[in-house]
């Protein structure tokens, strides 16, 4: 309510001051003729009364007219360009404020669900881990094996997730510094592969292929970085899957580049928000009535990787429904 009551308060701000500066260049240019028809009168009179002119038309032929007429002109065109420039300079600085005050609170509300949604990782696994801990501890002796590991193994995953976030909250950090990558020649194929065997051992449930053509050639990438950015677009795909997850890799060859594909048959990315989930915090919905995890970082930290490696990622619909990301990476000649 109070955003709403500021905005519409911007805009009658706005509306006034546009207003008010083009009533008075009209005044301005009212009281310019008024002064002009009084000097006309005035050097009128004074020259009837030398002798000078006989009749109105000997006035207005008369070189003192033309050179107040000239003189009136100017002036009119003085307060033209004034107008111009000055209306064309509040425009420029009010599309400058309102920008920024957009920018403001498009980065506040940004703010408020990056915030939102790291306190909801952070507190998760911390909870879990202290359950499984506790568990442990209190009832240890009276646990069957099978329950000791697998309150282990929720403790282990539990942590791999904290310290993924930690990773990426890092990462995210650098690639907004000068982090230099190491790049050697990478087997893209090879790391997906690997990568979907440790996805579905962890999603037992989920659906992950891999179509790699053997031919492909390598592409000149950090390892680790080009783990992060397969890494967050499968677990998208996974993560936001209605029922069972259904997710395609591809890795093939295109000219002289090397395109990873990944699809999914997921809730799919509004036409209309699909440049803006590659922004830092950016998450489609609000923090308040989302169930799913993240922290709005993941996509942004795979744009930023890829056009580092002189790459370009792009986002298109799956059909009937989903989304479909294609990384395109030169390939080493």
């Amino acid at each position: 309510m109070k955003r709403s009551r500021l905005q519409w308060l911007t805009y009658f701000v706005m509306g006034y001051m546009l207003l008010a500066f083009f009533w008075w260049s009209v005044l301005l240019f009212t009281k310019n003729r008024d002064a002009y028809m009084a000097k006309i009168e005035l050097q009128q009179l004074g020259m009837a009364a030398e002798g000078v002119i006989q009749t109105p038309m000997d006035f207005y032929a008369s070189e003192r007219y033309q050179t107040l007429m000239a003189n009136y002109r100017r002036q009119e065109r003085m307060i033209m360009g004034e107008t111009v420039f000055l209306s064309l300079s509040l425009l420029v600085g009010i599309y400058i404020i309102y920008s920024g005050y957009r920018r403001e609170v498009k980065a506040s509300a940004l703010q408020r669900n990056f915030l939102l949604s790291i306190t909801h990782e952070l507190k998760s696994p911390i909870a879990s881990i202290r359950l499984a801990l506790e568990t442990l501890q209190k009832r240890g002796d009276a646990l069957q094996p099978e329950q000791r590991s697998r309150l282990t193994m929720s403790s282990i995953t539990e942590s791999d997730r904290l310290n993924r976030l930690v990773e990426d909250l890092l990462l995210s950090a650098r690639l907004e510094s000068a982090y230099q990558f190491h790049q050697s020649p990478l087997d893209l194929g090879e790391l997906v592969e690997k990568i979907i065997q440790e996805q579905t051992r962890l999603h037992p449930d989920a659906s992950i292929t891999c179509d790699k053509d053997p031919a492909t050639p390598p592409v000149l990438a950090d390892r680790q970085a080009m783990t992060s950015v397969v890494l967050n677009l499968i677990e998208n795909a996974i993560k936001y899957a209605q029922g069972t997850p259904i997710v395609r890799v591809s890795v093939r060859q295109q000219g002289d580049k090397v395109a990873l594909v990944v699809a999914d048959q997921g809730i799919g990315i509004p036409a209309g928000e699909r440049q803006l989930v590659f922004e830092k915090f950016y998450r489609i919905g609000s923090e308040d009535t989302r169930k799913t995890k993240g922290t709005g970082l993941g996509l942004f930290i795979v744009k930023e990787i890829i056009a580092r490696h002189n790459g370009r990622i792009l986002l298109s619909a799956n059909q009937p429904q989903g989304s479909v990301f294609t990384v395109e990476l030169p390939a080493v000649p």
